[in-house]
This record gives structure tokens, C-alpha cells and sequence, in this order.
């Protein structure tokens, strides 16, 4: 391994970075359970989507700012938050129509997952504009 690439790389120890490797996928997976089963227990969209948020904050405190931008990009988004906020509004227009099995299955699984995008998109697209505009990150570089 070149030891200038190793000086010269952005984020953490390898440590920290293994880890979050190995659990960035068991973080989104809990953020999706804690969505699914906010019915039955505390939790529901806006407790998954702050998780599946902290994820990629987990990825942007480990590996660095560019890493994070290169896997979730300002137009991914805004089209999930979009996405999410078109799929609630459907959903929350059909279920006036009357029709019963739709609504219970909207309001356990379809609004819930739409709440943990919207909420986990916004969540993380505040801290990356804290993160750009801070003042702390320019003086580093």
C-alpha cells in the first residue's frame, strides 16, 4: 500500500471505516424495520427515516464528504423526496375514495415508507449543506 495515498485520504482511521462498512447495511435495514412496525411499537416513518439519515452521515463522517456526494448525489435526493411526496399525496387521495383494503394497507406500510424517505432525505440533505457551508471544512482544505 503507497503510504502517500494513505496520508493524503480523507475521513477516518481504517478502523472506523471497516465498521461502517459492515454495519451501514444492518443501519438501513433496522431504519426500515423501526418504519414497517411503528404500528405495533414506538417508532413509524419519521424514527426510521432519522435512522436511514444517520447512516449516510455515518458514511460522511467516516470516509469523507466526497465519498458520501459520489453515493448519494443532490438530484437522487430530490427525486426521492419528490418520489415520497407524490406517492403520500396518491395515497392519501385514493384512501378518501372509500376503498377499505387499500386504506389499511396504506396506512400500516405505504405512508409510513413514504414519511421514512421524505424525512431521511431531508434530514441528510441539511447536514450536507451544514457540511458544505461550513466554515471549519474550507479552512482544512
Amino acid at each position: 500500500m503507497d503510504t502517500k495515498a494513505v496520508k493524503h485520504e480523507k475521513g477516518m482511521t481504517l478502523i472506523v471505516k471497516t465498521v461502517t462498512r459492515l454495519t451501514l447495511g444492518f443501519i438501513l435495514l433496522y431504519g426500515v424495520y423501526i418504519t414497517m412496525s411503528g404500528h405495533e411499537s414506538p417508532g413509524g416513518g419519521f424514527a426510521g427515516g432519522v435512522i436511514v439519515a444517520l447512516s449516510f452521515v455515518n458514511i460522511m463522517l467516516a470516509f469523507g464528504k466526497e465519498v458520501a456526494l459520489k453515493r448519494l448525489r443532490a438530484n437522487l435526493l430530490r427525486i426521492a423526496i419528490g418520489a415520497g411526496a407524490l406517492v403520500f399525496l396518491y395515497t392519501v387521495i385514493y384512501g378518501f375514495s372509500g376503498d377499505m383494503p387499500f386504506r389499511i394497507f396504506s396506512n400500516y406500510t405505504i405512508i409510513p415508507f413514504c414519511e421514512m424517505i421524505i424525512v431521511g432525505a431531508g434530514l441528510f440533505a441539511i447536514f450536507l449543506a451544514l457540511v458544505l457551508l461550513s466554515k471549519a471544512d474550507k479552512d482544512s482544505e
